[in-house]
């Protein structure tokens, strides 16, 4: 089987020399368990941390950190892409990328300024026509009101053009849903003086929703996503502090959200009325120490189990998801086989773990039972690994 490796490059200290290829076990093969073999570069490109695959188009996007740009790479032979087109601009410190599933734009996340940003793609897969998305309004910072979301852009619209037709005798009488957007600080967009908006990742959901989350202030957004851009939805404040990172949608309708700062894992679900709300979180497992930073959190191939990985102990959690979905429960914390966890994918019985400062891929068995990770079957070396994506063969 065959995979896309990110990796930071020189411009962000890594040894990266842009988008890699791991072949594990036959190439051709569905599973991942096999002897690992990685080739250093496909594609020439700057801290590619980072990749995406178009839903249909033989293309990749790369976020490239460093550069604060989205770049889409063509595939032209069994390991080799060509750029398509020019990069496009996002943010400071691009960080990831999910495309819709329809292909016809795709969302980066930038944890440097908090931007979300929405590109257009065109029936080749290239991106344009960036758009930002509304600020996240912190839930715990002075501006933000008890139990209010960040304001719809629609709504906002609507609410300054009443306001400026009302004129100031009237304007009262106008719902204030543009006032969120209107404050301002000395603070740069998506700055505050304690809590900057850090956005970290967006994720496609069932029924045209979208889910992004804010990792300095401590939130999930629901969106709805339309032909024309994002709608927001309602905004879901997590506990102060926990470091919402990257989710992952289960079938049960629960959408399991990892605390990066906490080392938690939250379950969020809609009630029949379609508001979000946290009904269950737990800790990683007994093992975190002080300092630790949770990274990626994937799902078994049957969505029985989580595994989380954990930046500092250098180790791999696993939940195990109970009843309904809304019950998770630590089952063991194992070695990841390398240091610094930054991303790990599951492909049936393997774990395939990325060590971001050990400049290596491991793969991990699983056991069928209890669903923890064993002993590392093979390893490899690859620079600063940052995102492992399975390629389309």
């Amino acid at each position: 089987m065959r995979f896309w490796i990110g990796g930071y490059t020189a411009d962000m200290d890594g040894h990266a020399s842009g988008i890699g290829m791991l072949r594990a076990g036959d190439a051709d093969s569905p599973l991942a368990g096999g002897q690992l073999a990685y080739t250093d570069s496909v594609a020439d490109a700057a801290s590619p941390s980072w990749l995406a695959a178009h839903p249909t188009l033989d293309v990749v996007y790369a976020a490239l950190e460093g550069e604060g740009a989205v770049q889409a790479f063509r595939r032209t032979g069994e390991d080799s892409f060509a750029r398509l087109g020019d990069a496009v601009p996002a943010g400071d410190l691009t960080c990831h990328i999910a495309v819709a599933p329809d292909g016809g734009s795709l969302l980066a996340s930038c944890w440097g300024d908090g931007r979300l940003v929405r590109m257009a793609l065109d029936a080749a897969g290239r991106p344009a026509r960036p758009s930002i998305a509304p600020v996240t309004v912190d839930p715990y910072g002075a501006d933000a009101a008890p139990g209010t979301p960040d304001a719809d852009p629609d709504l906002a619209a609507a609410a300054r053009a009443l306001r400026e037709a009302a004129g100031d005798e009237y304007a009262h009488l106008v719902p204030d849903h543009d006032l969120p957007d209107d404050v301002q600080t000395d603070a740069a967009p998506g700055e505050g003086a304690e809590r900057p908006s850090r956005a970290h990742q967006a994720r496609y959901l069932d029924g045209g929703l979208v889910a992004t989350t804010d990792m300095g202030r401590d939130v999930v957004r629901i969106w709805r996503a339309r032909p024309e851009g994002l709608r927001l939805v309602q905004s879901v404040a997590l506990p102060k502090g926990c470091g919402p990172r990257h989710t992952v949608w289960h079938p049960s309708g629960h959408l399991y959200v990892i605390g990066e700062l906490s080392c938690e894992v939250f379950a969020l679900a809609a009630d029949r009325e379609g508001a979000w709300r946290v009904v269950a979180g737990t800790p990683l497992g007994a093992g975190t120490l002080p300092g630790d930073g949770a990274a990626e959190l994937a799902s078994s191939r049957d969505g029985g189990f989580l595994y989380a990985g954990v930046r500092g102990s250098n180790t791999i959690a696993t939940l195990r998801v109970r009843g309904d979905g809304s019950r998770l429960e630590p089952v063991a914390l194992a070695e990841a086989g390398v240091d610094w966890p930054r991303h790990h994918i599951v492909v049936r019985d393997t774990l395939l773990v990325g060590g971001q400062l050990s400049d290596e891929i491991a793969s991990l068995a699983l056991d069928a039972r209890t669903g923890a990770p064993g002993r590392v079957r093979h390893r490899v070396t690859a620079g600063s690994p940052t995102c492992l994506l399975p390629a389309r063969d």
